[in-house]
């Protein structure tokens, strides 16, 4: 079964990670004490966690609403959940109110939805999302000083290639 793993070093690895007292045990247990590699383990399980609920379909929510002062302003946005009891709790309640506030102080908004947005912009923000995805991969320097920032989009064009973007 492994190694006694104190309580103390159970609640310390729980305390920094949020993790069930069950999982940050196991996790504690399979690395054999090391902190480190428990904390690895309950983020990989976190991970595949997330994959899983991923492909859930979130059909609860609630729809929350902001008029501003003055009634020149105003908000509505539907934010789903996958239960109801979710869509209840006060949490997720104030969480749709504070976004709402959100959007309505946000001077810069253009754009109400995907059908009005150019496609030069939709060009430009797939290029910068390119870019990150190559910084990602290749690593901060090499964009840099190898390839020079005012010549990523000629390899763009060079190599003539179509990057998916989510939401887009």
């Amino acid at each position: 079964m492994g190694i006694e793993i104190s309580a103390q070093v159970v609640k310390e690895l729980r305390d920094k990670t949020s993790a069930g007292m069950m999982d940050c045990k196991k996790a504690l247990q399979d690395s054999n004490g090391d902190m480190e590699k428990a904390m690895e383990t309950l983020r990989q399980k976190g991970l595949a966690s997330a994959n899983k609920k991923s492909s859930r379909i979130a059909t609860e929510g609630l729809i929350e609403s902001y008029i501003h002062m003055g009634g020149k302003l105003g908000v509505i946005i539907e934010i789903n959940c996958e239960t109801d009891f979710v869509a209840r709790r006060p949490e997720f309640q104030e969480l749709a109110k504070n976004i709402a506030m959100q959007i309505a102080a946000s001077p810069s908004v253009e754009y109400i939805s995907l059908q009005h947005i150019p496609a030069d912009v939709v060009n430009k923000e797939k290029e910068i999302e390119y870019c990150k995805q190559i910084m990602l991969k290749w690593g901060k320097k090499i964009i840099q000083y190898r390839i020079p920032p005012r010549k990523m989009t000629d390899l763009l064009n060079a190599k003539k290639v179509n990057v998916p973007i989510k939401g887009v």
